[in-house]
């Protein structure tokens, strides 16, 4: 059939509806691709060839990849461009071909997909926390914690926008989300690379911070923590800006969340690497310098405490670094990605929730703080009690718990002038 319409097709061209600038019906030795316009994606289902060398291919064709568009199961797209036909995606063999012995895609996409959404939601949760915190105690505000809270941010972006791709790709269960392609959906994509990247840049920051604290003597935190505001929102801001331009003039194919253009994506994937590799090397520098002051001889302890609190600082600081991300950091997106994806998504989401607990539940100046708010609030309610059962005139009339320990307060400081006067009295009586 396909044969018979390409070759009318060349013969009597006029009686077949070929776009004026487009592309033509195609076979490319395994689908029949009908005629497009310009930026039109057609969508095939996989050739009746494969049913024969894939056993589970029935049911494999009906399912559906739950996140990052990585696959349409059982089906096939080309794009039309102005320079003709796009190669097809996915390939088949990726689509259309499986090992009847390998897990099926669809359930270990939606076992990525659920264990990264929990994860996402405990770094919420717990990162959200740690923000009230640190926003709620004066005595916490100081350059480092509010890098802390900086950072704190870009996780709680990162999980929003994840949740919001999320929600815009896969709104509903039948439809393929592979191939949407409108302006909402692309905002949505731009949105997400633009939270991921700061997430990344803030991760640096937090390196670049330690380390300058630590090489430099005198070190005007204020002034650098102006600078380092503008790389940690403003650079991710001109990255993916610049690659949402050159996205939507070069490859405004799809939603924009497959990275087919490889020269494209690195905009974002280079200054992304970049800031991995170099916080990579201060996390060495940073572990080098611990070993040469946990050494040094002005520091007690045998050497067994010494190596135990080298490993609890460098244990706490692979976290906070995101050192983690080196061991994918140069592979191509389509090696190892099943590995990839849950070590990146899976137990990346819950790095967030890590972070908060690190550097906010369990600081000690927190912690402090947090018992000091108890003691007063329990003082107040104790005293706010206390004067209600003994004289509920000054109760009604409005006079708390903090009113009268006040007044006990200077009660106390009265009577203690009122002990040194007399003192200084009997000082001076002649005997």
């Amino acid at each position: 059939m396909c044969f018979e319409t390409l070759i009318e097709q060349e013969e009597m061209p006029h009686h077949f509806d070929i776009p004026a600038v487009g592309c033509p019906w195609m076979w490319d030795n395994l689908t029949c691709w009908q005629s497009a316009k310009v930026g039109e994606v057609v969508v095939v289902n996989c050739p009746e060839l494969f049913e024969f060398m894939s056993p589970d291919y029935g049911d494999l064709c009906n399912a559906r990849c739950v996140f990052l568009c990585i696959a349409e199961l059982g089906k096939i797209s080309r794009n039309c461009t102005e320079d003709g036909w796009s190669e097809p995606f996915p390939h088949y063999v990726d689509a259309c071909l499986f090992d009847e012995n390998t897990t099926r895609p669809d359930m270990y996409y939606a076992s990525v997909k659920a264990l990264y959404t929990v994860g996402y939601s405990t770094s919420l949760v717990s990162l959200t926390t740690a923000m009230v915190i640190l926003c709620r105690f004066r005595k916490l505000h100081c350059t480092r914690n509010f890098i802390h809270m900086n950072l704190f941010v870009s996780f709680i972006l990162r999980a929003i926008s994840v949740f919001i791709k999320d929600g815009v790709l896969y709104a509903e269960e039948d439809s393929n989300h592979c191939f949407v392609h409108t302006v909402a959906c692309k905002a949505v994509m731009v949105f997400f690379h633009y939270c991921v990247m700061s997430n990344y840049f803030w991760l640096f920051i937090e390196g670049l911070y330690l380390f300058t604290l630590l090489v430099e003597t005198f070190f005007p935190e204020r002034r650098y923590f102006y600078w380092y505001t503008i790389i940690g929102w403003g650079t991710p801001t001109v990255c993916v800006t610049v690659w949402a331009v050159l996205r939507l003039h070069f490859d405004d194919t799809g939603c924009w969340d497959m990275n087919d253009n490889t020269a494209l994506w690195w905009v974002i994937k280079g200054p992304v690497v970049a800031s991995i590799m170099i916080n990579f090397v201060l996390f060495i520098g940073i572990i080098i310098i611990l070993v040469q002051k946990l050494q040094s001889p002005d520091i007690g302890g045998n050497e067994s405490s010494i190596y135990l609190r080298l490993a609890r600082s460098t244990l706490l600081l692979i976290p906070l670094f995101g050192i983690h991300y080196t061991v994918f950091a140069f592979s191509p997106e389509d090696v190892s990605k099943r590995e990839r994806l849950v070590f990146e998504l899976g137990l990346g989401s819950f790095q967030g929730f890590v972070v908060a607990v690190l550097y906010c539940f369990l600081n000690g100046e927190v912690q402090s703080e947090i018992k000091r708010k108890w003691r007063s609030w329990t003082v107040n309610r104790y005293f706010a009690v206390d004067l209600k059962q003994r004289h509920p005139s000054l109760a009604s009339s409005g006079v708390n718990g903090g009113t009268q320990l006040s007044i006990l307060s200077k009660s106390s400081s009265q009577i203690r002038m009122s002990s040194l006067q007399a003192e200084t009295l009997n000082l001076n009586l002649p005997t």
